[in-house]
């Protein structure tokens, strides 16, 4: 215990940003900021183990954008989470058990494992260097950190497809909170699937730097991403977010990917944006929303949801060139 105790206080020391109590800054000249395009691709669905929503953002100048995951406003109120899958209208496997998890980064407060799945529906080959190891084969990657005592896991990245999946520490009291939808950076295009179309990044190789706490990302199309952990705290994580140079092909430079059934079984059910020069904040049903070109944009819920209570709202703003 003594030792976890003094391994947490190190993490405070060494590493402030990573426990920052407030909650990252926005832009302070609005009038600099760079307004991208945002595509709704959402369409209707009745399992709520699909991602149904896509919205896509697209900028040939954008070079910069900071990705956020925040609690949703009534998450004081939870009193008794829900996580557990809805297959009920779902006509796709599931079941499978737990996969074989390998650590291959490890320090007294942040560690990096991958799951191998044989069965993922991409190869999962991508190389992932830490220093002048290399590790390959693993379907995700999970960045944990110590927390209160324990490790705490905050990121999941799919390699394979380029998903990725972040949360910030739970919020008060509560030992746990849920993932909810997921993004993807860089040149964003469709791939076949045994489900159909899906939007996958395509990744040659992954380098992550313990130090900086910073993935970069080579694109088989070309061209690289480099994704920091700025801030984590039990209100809300923020990613860095900086691109080599525009999307080839005018593909879309990310992407936010999440589930919507009805209002009360969702991970995503409204979107509020602003406009360059707009007077205030606008809003719209996820299903509804026709797009827009933003400066910033929300995504979450108003309502509890049945299904992942406590996963976080997403935000997506400072995009600049």
């Amino acid at each position: 215990m003594r030792l976890c105790r003094l391994a947490l206080a190190a993490l405070l020391v060494l590493a402030p940003a990573l426990v920052a109590p407030a909650r990252a800054e926005g832009a302070k000249d609005f009038g600099t900021e760079l307004a991208v395009k945002v595509v709704n691709k959402s369409t209707p669905e009745l399992c709520a183990e699909r991602d149904n929503v896509e919205l896509d953002f697209i900028s040939p100048q954008v070079r910069h954008m900071t990705v956020q995951a925040v609690h949703p406003a009534y998450i004081g109120m939870i009193k008794t989470d829900r996580w557990a899958p809805d297959f009920s209208a779902c006509n796709m496997p599931h079941g499978e058990g737990a996969l074989p998890r390998k650590t291959f980064y490890e320090s007294p407060t942040l560690w990096l494992t991958g799951l191998i799945d044989p069965n993922f529906w991409r190869p999962t080959n991508i190389p992932i260097r830490v220093g002048d190891h290399v590790e390959s084969g693993f379907a995700y990657i999970q960045l944990w950190m110590l927390y209160r005592e324990r490790a705490e896991e905050v990121l999941v990245l799919y390699p394979a497809d380029g998903n990725w999946r972040i949360r910030p520490l739970p919020f008060g009291d509560m030992r746990w909170t849920a993932y909810g939808s997921s993004f993807q950076i860089g040149p964003l295009e469709v791939q076949d699937s045994p489900a159909g179309p899906r939007p996958i990044v395509a990744i040659k190789d992954i380098a992550f730097n313990p130090a900086t706490k910073a993935f970069t990302l080579d694109f088989v199309r070309g061209g690289s991403a480099t994704v920091t952990l700025k801030l984590v705290d039990q209100d809300h994580i923020a990613l860095d977010v900086s691109y080599s140079g525009a999307m080839p092909g005018d593909l879309p430079f990310a992407a936010l990917r999440s589930m919507y059934t009805t209002e009360t079984n969702s991970d995503v059910a409204r979107v509020a944006w602003r406009e360059k020069d707009g007077k205030g904040w606008k809003e719209s049903p996820i299903m509804s929303f026709p797009g827009a070109s933003v400066t910033e944009l929300w995504a979450g819920r108003h309502a509890p949801s049945r299904h992942n209570l406590s996963a976080p709202d997403m935000v997506f703003s400072h995009f600049a060139p």
